[in-house]
């Protein structure tokens, strides 16, 4: 069954660009020009991903709202922004919301392609793994990789696809370091250094949340990031 691709993206001559792209290479796709037609189709049905622009129409950062809503709706829902907005506030702003990826629109077709393929396989295999460890628990962590679910405290932690697969990574062998090559190779994504820390600071006010004390993930200067704890 194909999967099922939304587009968000106000400019139709772009809009229509990135459909045929999608159908040709063997999605379903459904495009919406501004962030209440797609919110109302949502608040229907999830599609398999979600590809956003930030300026929507009169709406100069509808993306961003539209991807705060998503996440509200789904933690695990893959989320892009395709945008001409390339500012790093921006990208920062991007992936605090929620969102997995963030792209620019002089990404190349292919490799656009293959981002969101890296979505989708990281989803798969967290499905399909049946010889790992399915469930993780790390003290007051609880990490179901069947379910995809985290808990902490017995209280669920909304993570998305790459949180997930980063906490996974680093609680299944605590007091391991994880540099970010190997983070990434972990989360089957590409990033740069600013993005995994943007990623990590994430994880930890989401968990900070929930319990103040909250430092199960330390940093490891010059070196990467570690789960605290008695290694197994």
């Amino acid at each position: 069954m194909s999967r099922h691709i939304a587009i968000v993206e106000d400019e139709p001559a772009i809009r229509h660009n990135y459909e045929d792209a999608f159908r040709r290479n063997g999605f379903d796709v459904k495009a919406y020009a501004d962030r209440p037609t797609a919110l109302a189709a949502f608040r229907q049905a999830l599609p398999d991903c979600v590809v956003i622009d930030i300026n929507l129409g009169d709406e100069i950062e509808g993306g961003f709202e539209l991807c705060r809503e998503l996440r509200a709706q789904s933690a695990d829902l893959p989320i892009i922004f395709l945008t001409a907005r390339d500012s790093e506030l921006d990208k920062i702003s991007g992936l605090r919301l929620g969102a997995d990826d963030y792209l620019t629109k002089d990404i190349s077709i292919p490799h656009l392609m293959a981002r969101v393929a890296a979505l989708f396989r990281r989803s798969d295999a967290l499905r399909r793994s049946v010889s790992e460890e399915q469930v993780i628990r790390r003290g007051r962590l609880t990490l179901d990789s069947d379910r995809m679910t985290v808990t902490w405290d017995d209280t669920p932690v909304p993570l998305t696809v790459t949180e997930f697969w980063l906490v996974h990574a680093l609680a299944r062998y605590p007091g391991h370091v994880k540099n970010r090559q190997q983070l990434m190779d972990a989360a089957n994504v590409v990033l740069d250094d600013n993005t995994i820390t943007s990623h990590v600071k994430r994880l930890r006010r989401k968990f900070k949340a929930l319990d103040d004390d909250f430092d199960a993930i330390e940093t490891v200067y010059g070196m990467g990031y570690r789960w605290r704890g008695e290694e197994v």
